[in-house]
């Protein structure tokens, strides 16, 4: 699956979104012309200045511009200061929460967000969408993770959401959100199917909704020359209880029986020439290694 998109992607964040002090943020302090009261650390987790004793009352500081912690730092500092002159800067943002983007993609990502990014984007750099990609991207946006409509109050931590790919794909308004810091995002992969025996290419298929038995097998390159398509067996376990369907492809590519809808983990076996139909599912071992998320490279969105 590939994923074809048309889009002028931003280079640059916002200058005012840039100055919103994030957890994890390490944040400086200066009062011009004295030192005594110059502060450098982090917030603690509730979203105040951690451990910044040199007033009485706590400092918040989780979303606020540098401008906005600069006021309430003077306003402070004005107890015991004449008219206290303070700047305040971002001195290091990487210790932002990172952004995952895993499930049904090539290329797994963490992700260290600095500028405004959204999922398109994100699904070109990891690759594109794997076949086995289902229908839906999943995006969670932990409390606190980010500043992402905290200013306009339209969004409150946590976020979950649910994406349509085939409404990314076609542009649908909507579908196309911004990834912020800490967001998990997640590319739903289809249940499996298995075809083996005489077929081209016998291994999984992945499963969509009323799919057949001879798309099954098409999928799986058709039945090869050593396949005997009148002699297919579906094995099915659903439930705790197994099931075993016999059918005759040959009569259902010539349209005289209905083409049997299949179910995920339905296992189906073409039988092969001078060989017994099976009575029993084989074993298959599908091998699966997707990593561990927290090994996966670190990449720098800037």
């Amino acid at each position: 699956m590939q994923l074809i998109v048309a889009a002028v992607f931003s280079q640059s964040i916002s200058q005012k979104d840039s100055d919103l002090i994030h957890q994890g943020d390490t944040v400086e302090i200066d009062v011009v012309g004295s030192f005594e009261f110059d502060w450098r650390g982090t917030l603690n987790p509730e979203g105040f200045l951690d451990r910044f004793d040199k007033v009485t009352e706590p400092v918040y500081a989780r979303c606020l511009s540098t401008n906005e912690l600069a006021d309430s730092v003077a306003r402070e500092y004005s107890r015991v200061l004449r008219d206290p002159k303070v700047v305040v800067r971002i001195i290091d943002r990487n210790g932002r929460a990172l952004a995952y983007l895993d499930g049904g993609v090539k290329n797994p990502m963490r992700m260290r967000i600095k500028r405004d990014v959204f999922l398109n984007e994100l699904i070109v750099m990891a690759g594109g969408f794997i076949d086995s990609a289902g229908g839906e991207i999943s995006i969670f946006r932990p409390e606190n993770s980010s500043c992402e409509g905290h200013r306009s109050g339209n969004e409150k931590s946590p976020v979950s959401r649910i994406i349509k790919i085939a409404d990314l794909i076609a542009g649908v308004d909507g579908s196309n959100p911004k990834i912020v810091s800490g967001d998990i995002v997640i590319v739903s992969e289809s249940l499996p199917i298995y075809v083996v025996g005489g077929v081209n290419n016998p291994g999984v298929v992945a499963f969509r909704n009323e799919m057949t038995l001879s798309r099954a097998v098409s999928s799986a390159g058709g039945v090869a020359k050593n396949g005997v398509a009148s002699q297919v067996v579906i094995f099915r376990r659903k439930q705790g209880n197994s099931s075993v369907i016999e059918a005759d492809l040959e009569s259902i590519l010539k349209g005289s029986i209905a083409d049997p809808i299949l179910e995920p983990f339905d296992t189906i076996d073409v039988t092969m020439k001078g060989a017994e139909k099976r009575r029993f599912p084989p074993v298959i071992e599908r091998k699966v290694n997707r990593g561990n998320r927290e090994t996966t490279p670190i990449r720098v969105i800037d």
